[in-house]
């Protein structure tokens, strides 16, 4: 299918503005960058309401935004604990706001947007070690938010996407009740040769020269003979494709773009779940792009495949409710 027109026009714009490429700036411009698009052009009007939206703090001092659903005479609520996407180094709560909103909308959960610490300035494991920790202390405190213990998801985009896919897989290892898991065209093998990432690899937002510069903050790498950081992209904590079984972790959304390097890894990780006895709903989203979650104000497309994603997740958790409605 082509590229959605609304998208290429985007694209366009975003090319037109000048910018450096992601991959020959420093983290402070793709930052910077990144906010561009998603705060500073975002119209105000377009926000998605929600009930309440409040700034806080759990654990050990994780920053976090929390998102209530507007009150629709439900007994409980599920709960999202969400991870922004962002290559590990850019994205804040911030780029993430309407996407948590309209999670927040469209499942009817409680969203718990986390702030995670970004590198090069806090390379792996600070991003995974504190989504973790934000998850597990969610988890023992569900009652304050959605409070069904039996509907507590974990969910991300992109480089979110691989740090939701590990703490799905770490929660199933420590014995902790996940309703599900949401992966919007997740980051999950580091080491992969796929053909995605040739064929999509410029000119799509997301470059393979920036997955390179995005892993190598990430890692902590000083270049392409470190063996440490190697040895790194070869860790389930870091590829997740790579673990030694996924049977017995939650079941999944999973989606992916047509015109997206990583979208390779993405469709295979969702083989990989069914494979291992996961029930899993997954679809690639023709004519898109990568970071199209959050780029509904931009095309009618990304909206649509919003709205899919949401709903198969609301569909999920509408399965494993208890509410008595």
């Amino acid at each position: 299918m082509p590229l959605d027109p609304q998208i290429a026009g985007l694209l366009q714009m975003m090319e037109a503005a000048g910018n450096p490429p992601i991959s020959q700036g420093t983290p402070d411009q793709a930052r910077a960058g990144l906010r561009t698009l998603m705060v500073d052009l975002r119209d105000p009007a377009s926000l998605v309401p929600v009930a309440s939206v409040t700034p806080g703090t759990i654990g050990d001092g994780i920053p976090v935004r929390v998102y209530r659903p507007e009150a629709d005479g439900r007994a409980t609520r599920p709960t999202v604990v969400y991870f922004h996407g962002g290559g590990f180094v850019i994205g804040d709560l911030d780029t993430h706001e309407n996407v948590c909103r309209r999670l927040c909308r469209d499942t009817g959960a409680v969203v718990v947007s986390v702030d995670y610490p970004l590198a090069p300035e806090q390379p792996f494991p600070a991003a995974l070690d504190t989504s973790y920790a934000a998850l597990r202390w969610v988890a023992d405190h569900v009652d304050d938010y959605g409070d069904d213990e039996d509907r507590l998801v974990v969910g991300g985009d992109s480089a979110g996407g691989n740090l939701a896919a590990v703490c799905a897989q770490l929660a199933h290892r420590d014995g902790i009740a996940l309703a599900a898991q949401l992966l919007v065209y997740p980051a999950v093998d580091m080491l992969g040769d796929y053909s995605s990432r040739t064929e999509n690899g410029a000119g799509y937002f997301l470059t393979l020269d920036d997955m390179h510069w995005f892993a190598a903050q990430y890692l902590a790498s000083a270049g392409p003979d470190d063996e440490r950081a190697a040895a790194l992209a070869a860790d389930p904590r870091v590829s997740p494709l790579l673990a030694d079984s996924l049977a017995g972790i939650a079941p999944a959304v999973v989606a992916t773009a047509e015109f997206d390097p990583l979208r390779d890894e993405g469709d295979r990780y969702a083989e990989a779940l069914t494979a291992a006895g996961v029930p899993v709903r997954a679809r690639r989203f023709p004519g898109l792009i990568h970071g199209f979650y959050g780029m509904e104000t931009f095309s009618s497309g990304a909206d649509a495949a919003t709205t899919w994603i949401n709903g198969q997740l609301g569909e999920l958790l509408a399965g494993t409710s208890t509410d008595s409605r």
